[in-house]
Order: structure tokens, then C-alpha cells, then sequence
């Protein structure tokens, strides 16, 4: 369990009992990757991507975006990120940048 799991008021903010848990730590942002169990004992896994920065009071403060994936749906999940990470490995023209030049990328400047 990690302290970005906790809201503002030192409660949990997501339902189900942790089982396995792992950090992935890539540049500005941690990725985790949750296994948790229902009541009836049923898995299923949240990704949460959380960046943390500074809010105006100058407290840290952790940005998070989270998805929740059920075991029934992990071979078509699996099926369609194999396929896009593949798409961008064949055509994305091969850059000098490092990966580290891509972690200032928000969500918002994706919609765009």
C-alpha cells in the first residue's frame, strides 16, 4: 500500500482488498499496478498513473488517474495494448529524444 492510495482525509480512496502490488517508477511518474479482491474473493487490477507536484501552498500534492480492469476483460485488454505499442514501434520515426523528454506530457495536452 502507498501513501498516493490514501484521499485528502487519510482515507482509502478505492474499494477492495489489496493482494499484490507493484510500482513501476518511469521518470516524473510511478504507475501501480494493484491486484485487489472483491468481497466474494474475485480479482481484478487498477492501474494508477500518479505524478506528484506542488500545489499553490506549496504542499505536494499526487495527480492521479486510475483505471480498474476485470479479469474478463485481460485477453482483449492485453490483445489491444500488444497492438497499439506494436503500431508505435513500427511507425514511429525513430527521434533522438530521450524518454525522459516525454514525462512533462499532461492528459489535457493530449485532447488536444
Amino acid at each position: 500500500m502507498y501513501f498516493e492510495n490514501y484521499d485528502q482525509t487519510g482515507g482509502l480512496d478505492h474499494p477492495g482488498e489489496d493482494v499484490f502490488s507493484k510500482p513501476v517508477r518511469a521518470g516524473k511518474r510511478t504507475y501501480f499496478f494493484d491486484v485487489k479482491a472483491t468481497k466474494g474473493n474475485d480479482y481484478y487490477l487498477t492501474i494508477t498513473e500518479s505524478k506528484r507536484r506542488t500545489d499553490r501552498d506549496g504542499r505536494f500534492v499526487y495527480d492521479k488517474h486510475k483505471i480498474f480492469l476485470y479479469k474478463e476483460d485481460f485477453e482483449k485488454f492485453t490483445l489491444g495494448l500488444e497492438e497499439v505499442i506494436q503500431y508505435i514501434k513500427d511507425n514511429c520515426p525513430v527521434s533522438t529524444q530521450t524518454t525522459t523528454d516525454y514525462s512533462d506530457v499532461e492528459f489535457e495536452d493530449l485532447e488536444r
